[in-house]
């Protein structure tokens, strides 16, 4: 990577890193006026609003939109907005450290799930990752102490269906354009939130909710498309270790805007899953390195 490869990563990741964090800390806002099902059908809507506004300026996206994967964008989606629902829940109940601490256990989910549903091999960097990662699980969760908040597990059922989700993106991404997805995720779960909405809730805001209600639409999309560009012009391997960065981020934001404690467990069990996740990133990029045979070379 050239410096101004790296330079393009750290602009698109600190978009990304600020768009989580606005996206955390706009679904608190709003939870004192609409429901969280009520907050995720504002973020779709404002969504599809956008993507339709760009497919209907631009043919070249709009000759991406057909799919022959209709069925599986249908169950993405359904497990997509189920982990969104519990994750902004647990937004709610817990220290926002120990939420985005506990989400990144994701990886070490699809780990797993990669095995069954992908056909791919379980090496001794992933099973490190995924044993790692429960570590890290334990020293943040601490069962069995008084400190144990059972809120907790909803974080690691996100987690838990955002890896599906991970892992199910990589089947459509085999046919389907990532505007293709993204498209089909606001058309699809904006009617499922509607469902368990009041239909008349934007009503509700009041001109104080304006700036929450803004963020979470522009952060919903911003996160994905940061993230993407992040990706485009630097490997896993330098994107990933920058995203962990969201852990102190959130710590500090917690602390300065709700008083949150910065607890030194958290951060041990988080850096326990980062450090698993590394171990595997460090090793497939190993792997993916092929040695020339000079032998064969014309």
């Amino acid at each position: 990577m050239t410096s101004n490869h790296i330079i393009r990563v750290v602009l698109w990741m600190t978009g990304a890193l600020l768009s989580f964090s606005a996206m955390a800390v706009s679904i608190r806002e709003l939870a004192a006026t609409l429901s969280v099902m009520e907050i995720l059908a504002l973020r779709s809507g404002f969504g599809l609003v956008i993507m339709a506004g760009l497919t209907a300026a631009r043919a070249d996206l709009r000759s991406t939109l057909f799919t022959r994967q209709f069925p599986l964008h249908v169950f993405r989606n359904l497990v997509h907005l189920g982990s969104q629902y519990v994750w902004a829940t647990s937004l709610l109940l817990l220290p926002l450290t120990t939420v985005f601490a506990l989400e990144f256990t994701a990886p070490a989910w699809a780990l797993l799930l990669a095995m069954p549903v992908l056909g791919e091999r379980m090496t001794a960097s992933r099973i490190g990752a995924v044993v790692l990662g429960l570590m890290g699980v334990v020293v943040i969760v601490r069962p069995g102490l008084a400190t144990f908040q059972p809120a907790a597990l909803l974080v690691l059922l996100a987690a838990l269906g955002f890896a599906n989700t991970l892992i199910l993106t990589k089947k459509l991404t085999r046919t389907d354009t990532t505007f293709a997805i993204i498209f089909w995720m606001n058309l699809i779960q904006l009617p499922l939130a509607l469902i368990g909405s009041n239909p008349l809730f934007v009503t509700k805001l009041a001109f104080a909710d304006l700036a929450p209600a803004l963020a979470v639409g522009i952060s919903g999309l911003a996160s994905h498309y940061c993230l993407a560009n992040a990706f485009r012009w630097g490997d896993a391997s330098v994107v990933v270790p920058l995203d962990f960065l969201r852990i102190p981020l959130i710590a500090v934001i917690g602390w300065w805007l709700y008083g949150e404690r910065l607890d030194p467990l958290v951060f041990s069990g988080a850096a326990l899953i980062v450090a698993g996740i590394l171990w595997n990133l460090r090793s497939e990029a190993a792997r993916a390195v092929r040695p020339i045979d000079f032998k064969t070379r014309a």
